[in-house]
């Protein structure tokens, strides 16, 4: 953790002088009530300015430029965008994923308890960002994602490192028919993702089992799960199942060095 701003690097990331990444915390914003303090949306009813004042905070902790930070509106689908020099800067498009090689141009997206996918290829110097709930990583974000970098960049999945970044764990998922149903018809080994709780009750689904072996299945060399349930952290990052609807947003952010 980042002692001024608490933030999370991966390993398997900062390896790479050339990249500069982190996930944020819900800890080191000027935001208030439901909302504190470091949220970075106001899709659920916070202040413009304390977003706005949350951003700059975690760009001068990064060292990044605030008015390059390029996101999207997510819909929990699986439409990929692509960042460039042209269209680089605040909302760019309705998708739940952003790719780019183009260097000093920061990708982020906001969750509380979907699941967070960062890919990077050193070899082409490229980077993808996603957003993946239940709703996406049933539908492959993973996947698309991983297509999506070699359709761009010519990227090799073997040379790709990919993280899996705090979700809601299998601990805490509780889910119903639709997505049992959907699980069922979109993964091989459904059974090994849909846990029954010791205590009875309905299945519990593994978001970050699901999302690794996706990216497995597409070749991605080297993955890091985090293994943080984002319901079970409360008191670190925001949880939409833990909180409820009216919470915050914490951010993953990743951006490469000329």
């Amino acid at each position: 953790m980042n002692e001024a701003l608490p933030l999370l690097h991966f390993a398997s990331l900062t390896a790479f002088p050339g990249l500069v990444h982190a996930v944020s915390t819900r800890h080191g914003g000027v935001s208030t009530g439901s909302y504190a303090s470091l949220n970075l949306s106001t899709s659920t009813g916070d202040s413009r300015e304390n977003v706005e004042a949350n951003y700059r905070r975690l760009a001068a902790a990064l060292d990044m430029p605030r008015d390059r930070f390029t996101t999207t509106w997510q819909v929990h689908g699986i439409h990929v965008v692509r960042a460039t020099a042209e269209n680089a800067g605040g909302m760019i498009d309705k998708a739940d994923a952003i790719i780019t090689d183009r260097p000093d141009l920061p990708l982020t997206q906001r969750y509380a308890d979907c699941t967070p996918l960062i890919v990077y290829d050193p070899r082409r110097h490229a980077a993808g960002l996603a957003h993946a709930g239940w709703r996406g990583t049933v539908a492959g974000m993973a996947t698309t994602l991983v297509q999506a970098m070699a359709a761009a960049y010519g990227s090799d999945p073997a040379d790709l490192v990919g993280v899996i970044g705090p979700a809601i764990g299998p601990c805490c998922y509780e889910v119903g028919p639709e997505v049992i149903e959907k699980v069922e018809q979109a993964f091989p080994a459904s059974a090994a993702l849909l846990r029954p709780p010791a205590n009875g009750g309905s299945p519990h689904l593994d978001l970050w089992a699901a999302n690794r072996w996706q990216l497995e299945q597409a070749g991605v060399g080297q993955i890091e799960t985090a293994g943080i349930c984002t319901r079970c952290q409360r008191a670190t990052f925001f949880s939409h199942r833990g909180d409820g609807p009216q919470t915050g947003r914490f951010g993953a952010v990743i951006m490469l060095r000329t």
